[in-house]
């Protein structure tokens, strides 16, 4: 199998540069950014839900999938650096951001994908997800293989064992007080973050459930990818996966965590970049 755990960067080439106060990168949540201007908003009617999505580019359709508790506007900086390649689709998650809210669990929310790319009139895409996107992501190719084209799988779990407890986590602390911060701003429905919040935590506590079996069927290319700082996922859990699909690439990235996309962006998006494009 071919293994891309070996591109680990050296620091040398690397280069990071810490914070000013001597923080690591992995220990920083930077700013949320803003999603660039884009070509196309709305709301799609899927599920009898309301999901905002826009469109940024033209071409092959990469579809960029969130991760729980916040909104397509993380993906800015990974927007910025595709859409000069090809079409990209980011949307909010059903009760996140901007969309209407309902049940909660994977397989739900991997139809909403699936629906909104049905409301877009696009039978097949590149897949990026990031944590409950890239959850969502393996259950669009176990469930719906037809429907992708490539699936770059940040920050996933296979099962709720491969879950760290992050209470004791500045840096998820941080993110979860900006969350509330930015639902409210966002959501329709602004004064119900707690229960929002609770219904997540229910799901990530309770699902997936990818038997081995399932991950082996996966026929699209796949990277399994992570950072080796990651707070939130057991590293066995990212191997276990990478080791049973196909074919699968396995990536982790250096001097980064959870939120590696935003703590590295020009490492993350270039190996984004090399996944979808690279050959």
């Amino acid at each position: 199998m071919r293994r891309l755990s070996i591109i680990l960067i050296t620091l040398a080439t690397l280069m990071v540069a810490l914070p000013a106060l001597g923080e690591y990168p992995w220990h920083v949540l930077p700013p949320t950014p803003a999603l660039p201007q884009s070509k196309q908003t709305g709301f799609a009617p899927v599920n009898g839900l309301r999901l905002w999505y826009a469109i940024f580019g033209r071409g092959e359709p990469v579809v960029m999938v969130h991760g729980g508790l916040a909104s397509a506007n993380y993906w800015g900086l990974q927007v910025r650096a595709l859409q000069t390649h090809c079409m990209v689709i980011v949307l909010d998650s059903r009760g996140h951001g901007r969309s209407s809210s309902g049940p909660f669990s994977y397989d739900l929310m991997s139809s909403d994908v699936v629906g909104l790319m049905d409301y877009l009139h696009i039978r097949r895409a590149a897949l990026v997800g990031w944590s409950d996107g890239a959850i969502i992501g393996l259950d669009i190719a176990i469930h719906h293989p037809d429907r992708l084209t490539k699936l770059f799988a940040f920050a996933a779990n296979s099962n709720p064992s491969g879950v760290k407890d992050t209470s004791e986590s500045s840096v998820f602390v941080t993110f979860i007080r900006r969350a509330s911060d930015e639902y409210q701003k966002l959501s329709p429905t602004p004064k119900q973050f707690d229960t929002f919040r609770a219904a997540i935590e229910h799901m990530w506590a309770t699902e997936p459930h990818f038997t081995d079996d399932q991950l082996r069927h996966i026929k699209v290319p796949t990277w399994i990818v992570d950072a080796d700082h990651d707070e939130a996922i057991e590293r066995a859990n990212t191997d276990q996966m990478a080791s049973v699909i196909p074919g699968a690439g396995e990536l982790i990235l250096p001097d980064a965590s959870h939120f590696a996309f935003l703590q590295d962006p020009v490492q993350f998006n270039e190996m984004l970049l090399h996944f979808l494009f690279g050959g």
